[in-house]
């Protein structure tokens, strides 16, 4: 007795899945290395407009959105480059909250380079009397910066992401 092997039966098994098994979880990649690419794009741009600043005077505001903005893309270039899909919400957040703290602590080394090693004594005195002086200001800027980092890297991330996009 001999059996036939019809090929498009065996063709038909390979791509049909276990009915025991279930579908894999979509399980959010590693967003660290995105984070990196952030801030490196982060700190060029930043340090593009530091150059332009000694010719021309523009507004810090509006220097950190452009460079957080310029982050976001490189970011999600690389992103949809290596994994080959759009971002999910949920890494968008991660890498908006992320690129923000990430922006915010190389801001903090920057000042205190600058605290250290331009600022004499003197200088020093007169910036932290100024601050005991009237320190609401200072802190109310600050949450304001810390807010329009966040949203224009989530804003960033999200437009990007929607420009990028792969296309199945």
């Amino acid at each position: 007795m001999s059996t036939s092997v019809n090929p498009n039966s065996q063709k038909n098994l390979k791509n049909s899945t276990p009915i025991n098994n279930k579908p894999p979880r979509n399980v959010a990649s590693p967003i660290a290395p995105f984070v990196i690419y952030f801030g490196i794009g982060f700190v060029l741009a930043s340090a593009i407009f530091m150059l332009i600043q000694s010719k021309i005077a523009l507004n810090s505001m509006v220097v950190t959105v452009i460079s957080v903005i310029v982050a976001a893309f490189i970011a999600t270039f690389k992103f949809t480059k290596q994994q080959k899909r759009s971002m999910t919400s949920n890494e968008m957040n991660r890498l908006a909250i992320s690129g923000t703290l990430l922006v915010w602590g190389l801001t903090a080394i920057y000042l205190l380079a600058v605290w250290f090693w331009l600022l004499d004594d003197i200088s020093r005195e007169v910036l932290i009397d100024m601050t005991r002086a009237q320190p609401m200001p200072l802190i109310v800027a600050f949450v304001v910066m810390i807010m329009v980092t966040a949203i224009s890297a989530r804003l960033g991330l999200w437009a990007f992401n929607r420009l990028l996009s792969v296309k199945p």
